[in-house]
């Protein structure tokens, strides 16, 4: 599940803003960051599984007052709508059958093997 966080810190320099990008960076789970906010004081961190309150914490031993603003869920964009028609399959186009000519060459009767039994009587009986 991808979450963005927004932290609010109190970040008067582009050295602070560097390193607060830098331990954001180190987080685990972390896929994005920037600085966003009029005053460019707040970071805003998109990943999976990030832990927000160890990553507030860290923030807050390196460079002091940081603050959670939101933490909201972030959804990816439907590639399609399930509104948008379908176009329908072309139907098959089946050709007519083709007929052979009548061949000319006749094949020539002949006569079924014959198949010749004999039974001899046996003396021995097995049943």
């Amino acid at each position: 599940m991808q979450q963005k966080i927004v932290i609010k810190l109190s970040m008067s320099c582009d050295k602070r803003r560097s390193k607060a990008l830098t331990l954001a960076a180190r987080a685990a789970g972390v896929t994005s960051m920037v600085i966003t906010g009029d005053a460019r004081d707040q970071l805003e961190v998109v990943g999976d599984g990030v832990d927000a309150v160890c990553l507030v914490s860290c923030l807050r031993k390196k460079l002091g007052h940081a603050q959670i603003i939101k933490i909201e869920e972030v959804k990816k964009p439907e590639e399609k709508k399930k509104d948008d028609p379908k176009p329908e399959p072309a139907e098959p186009v089946y050709l007519p059958p083709y007929y052979y000519p009548h061949s000319y060459y006749h094949h020539q009767y002949q006569p079924p093997h014959m198949v010749v039994c004999e039974e001899q009587p046996s003396n021995c009986m097995t049943m």
